[in-house]
C-alpha cells in the first residue's frame, strides 16, 4: 500500500472565518470589456492587502461562456463588509449596478458560524449556486443587504447604493 500524505487544517484561530465565492459571466463583447477592465483593478486591490483578507484565489468556471471569479477568505464578516463600503470596491459596485454591460455578477458567502447568503445580478435565466435549487426572491427589504440576509444584528456601514435607488 502506498502512503499518501493526508492533511487538514486547524481553524481554531479563525472562529469568525468567512469564505466568499464571486463570479462574473460574460454575455456580450461589452461584458468582455467589463471583465477585462475589472481584472487588473481587483489584482491591484488584493495586492494592497486589505485588513482582514487572508487569501485570494482566482477561479475559472467555464471558458464558453467565459465565467470566472474568485474565492476569498476573510478574518471576519465585519472586515469584509467594511472593505465593500470603501474604494475601490464601492466604485466598482456602483458602476456595475448602473450598467452591467453584458455581464452577470454573483456572490455566495459562507460563515464559520454556519450562516450563508447570496446575491445574483443580471441572472434571471441562469441557475447557479444556491439559485440552482432554492427559490429566487428579489433582493429587497430584509433581503437587500448581505448583513440582512445573514440576519446579523446592527445596521453596519451604509450600503454603497441605497435600496430606493
Amino acid at each position: 500500500m502506498i502512503a499518501i500524505p493526508r492533511h487538514t487544517v486547524d481553524l481554531t484561530a479563525y472562529p469568525d472565518l468567512v469564505v466568499i465565492y464571486l463570479g462574473m459571466q460574460v454575455r456580450s463583447f461589452r461584458g468582455l470589456a467589463t471583465f477585462l477592465q475589472l481584472g487588473p483593478e481587483i489584482d491591484k486591490s488584493v495586492a494592497a492587502r486589505p485588513d482582514g483578507l487572508l487569501c485570494h484565489e482566482r477561479i475559472y468556471y467555464s471558458l464558453f461562456p467565459l465565467h470566472a471569479g474568485m474565492r476569498q477568505y476573510w478574518r471576519d464578516f465585519e472586515s469584509l463588509e467594511k472593505w465593500t463600503r470603501e474604494l475601490p470596491h464601492q466604485r466598482w459596485w456602483k458602476k456595475f449596478l448602473s450598467a452591467p454591460h453584458g455581464a452577470t455578477f454573483w456572490h455566495e458567502t459562507y460563515l464559520m458560524s454556519g450562516e450563508m447568503e447570496s446575491v445574483y445580478l443580471n441572472m434571471p435565466d441562469i441557475a447557479a449556486g444556491f439559485k440552482a435549487f432554492a427559490p429566487a426572491v428579489e433582493a429587497r427589504s430584509s433581503m437587500f443587504s448581505a448583513r440582512r440576509r445573514l440576519r446579523r444584528e446592527g445596521e453596519g456601514p451604509a450600503p454603497v447604493v441605497a435600496e430606493e435607488a
